[in-house]
């Protein structure tokens, strides 16, 4: 069974106990590695400057104590394998659903399950959405909640462009 190593242990240690409960369950079936949680000033500009990050101290959530956030990779650690953050991110939603924990992806920041609409991607980052377990409401349950909406407003908006085309036409 993988299990974490002490400088996984270590950044874990320094986020929320959310964070801390989706992964110590993540690590009993799929092997990663934590690469950071807590993000002090002088690391967060320096990941902002090398541009791994699109935010400055103190607005990322990896600035806060505990750390809202965690970078977190499929072991072994292969950047150039997409394919392979993808599979371990699904995998992670997974279990925090099962959980009640409500997260975003770093390659799916509005959480809509598409990939390539993403003008940032960072592959490692996980991310609260709430600090709070959600009981008896699980993401999947929410995204189909948020999609009723949006085909709701876009036929609202679909009925005002069909009301402005009859005006124009007469």
């Amino acid at each position: 069974m993988p299990a974490f190593g002490n400088t996984s242990k270590n950044n874990l240690e320094e986020s929320h106990p959310l964070l801390q409960e989706l992964f110590n369950e993540v690590i009993k079936t799929f092997d990663c590695s934590i690469i950071q949680g807590f993000r002090n000033e002088e690391e967060q500009n320096q990941a902002y400057q090398d541009k791994k990050t699109t935010l400055q101290f103190p607005d990322s959530k990896h600035n806060e104590t505990p750390s809202l956030a965690v970078d977190v990779c499929p072991y072994p650690i292969d950047w150039a394998n997409r394919d392979r953050f993808h599979y371990f991110a699904g995998f992670v939603k997974g279990v925090a659903a099962r959980l009640g924990i409500s997260v975003r992806w770093g390659g799916d920041w509005d959480n809509d399950t598409e990939t390539k609409d993403n003008n940032f991607d960072d592959l490692p980052h996980f991310e609260l959405v709430s600090t709070e377990k959600v009981n008896g409401f699980n993401q999947v349950e929410f995204l189909s909640n948020r999609l009723k909406v949006v085909e709701s407003e876009l036929s609202r908006a679909n009925s005002k462009l069909s009301a402005i085309k009859v005006v124009i036409v007469e």
